[in-house]
This record gives C-alpha cells, structure tokens and sequence, in this order.
C-alpha cells in the first residue's frame, strides 16, 4: 500500500467532548449519524443530518480527520463503531 496520507498525521488520541453532536444537543435538533474530530475530540453531526456541524467544524477549525459511526445514531444512541476516515 502507498505512503499515509499527510492529513493523518495530525490525528490525536483524544475522547469525545460529547456522546452525540454537541450543537444539535444544544439545538435539540435530531441528526442521522455522527463524526468525531480526531484534533480536538468535537462531536458533529454528518453532512445527511440538517446542521451539518462536522462539517461546519472543519471549516471554522482545519482539523483535516474524523473517525466516522457508520451506525445511524440517534439523539439517545452514542457512538460504539468508530472507524478512521481521512
């Protein structure tokens, strides 16, 4: 397999701030599936959920990688498979 990929290198092991996306707990906003910044440990909701706030992260931070729940979760639900994605 090639190199890694640069982005990578700036993954930390951090713990998630929050269980689920912390502006939709504030909002009371529901999301589909949720992302784990592996910079700081934000929790954010994908880019299929309304507020789009790992997303949103990512553009107010820089923080390139994210570990990705491919589990659909819900606002009661918390992250149990967590994978890396760059």
């Amino acid at each position: 397999m090639g190199t890694e990929c640069e982005h990578f290198e700036q993954a930390k092991d951090v713990n998630p701030i929050t269980k689920g996306c912390e502006e939709c707990e504030k909002e009371k906003t529901p999301w589909v599936a949720i992302r784990m910044c592996l910079t700081c440990g934000h929790v954010g909701c994908c880019d299929s959920s309304i507020g789009r706030h790992a997303t949103k992260h990512h553009e107010e931070t820089g923080h390139p990688v994210m570990a990705v729940s491919y589990t659909h979760l819900r606002a009661h639900e918390t992250p149990e498979h967590l994978v890396f994605r760059v």
